[in-house]
């Protein structure tokens, strides 16, 4: 059995890695306009609570009067650059040990270097064979695209009935893997764990929690 985990909101709280690329922003502010750093990470924060993620910086930059492109490419560059400060889910942990015996790989879509610090900072490479980020094979090939599941497939000589894919999102996760016999895993984690899944998008199982993932196990081996 090949067992392949997403990252974001499966084995960590993406949040904590939004959070410090604000603050790192909110930083930049201060430094270059001295704009107070704590009063800027609440607005953008608030920004995030209420529209998401889409224009933070922009409105940010719009109440100080100070909005350029350029200025917003320049909060995206540090944004993506910042060093974080992540920890493993305690569960994730727990779970990754306990299945030690496994085969097991990440496959994670996102920026390159925002996902290379991720990863860095989450020191997580020993517990897998390997980490795709898919982004790195090109755009066309993120998730829903199996380019990278396929890679696994052949790396382990396996069929894709031996393979579990433990993830997140019921938008691109497991809408192309559960046609193949993946054995798809949803964890009720992050921001879409209230999601309603299209039909045909949803996970195979759904757990609440990734401690719940050993009896799944043991039941399907």
């Amino acid at each position: 059995m090949v067992i392949i985990f997403d990252l974001d909101d499966t084995l960590y709280n993406e949040r904590t890695y939004v959070e410090g690329g604000i603050r790192a922003v909110a930083t930049f502010g201060e430094e270059k306009f001295g704009w107070n750093g704590e009063t800027s990470f609440r607005f953008m924060m608030d920004e995030l609570d209420a529209r998401g993620r889409g224009a933070i910086f922009n409105q940010w930059l719009w109440s100080h009067d100070k909005f350029s492109k350029a200025l917003v490419e320049r909060c995206v560059q540090v944004y993506r650059q910042h060093i974080p400060i992540l920890e493993p889910d305690e569960e994730a942990l727990k779970l990754l040990s306990a299945i030690s015996k496994y085969p097991k790989y990440i496959v994670t879509d996102g920026h390159k270097i925002v996902q290379r610090n991720k990863i860095m900072a989450l020191d997580l490479n020993h517990f897998f064979r390997k980490i795709f980020i898919t982004h790195r094979y090109g755009l066309q090939h993120a998730k829903p695209s199996i380019y990278c599941f396929e890679k696994i497939k052949k790396m382990e000589a396996c069929n894709w009935h031996d393979m579990f894919y433990v993830g997140d999102n019921p938008s691109k996760d497991f809408v192309n893997l559960n046609p193949l016999g993946v054995r798809t895993v949803r964890v009720l984690t992050g921001v879409h764990r209230d999601v309603n899944a299209k039909p045909g998008y949803d996970a195979l199982h759904t757990i609440e929690s990734l401690k719940l993932f050993p009896k799944l196990l043991e039941h399907k081996s």
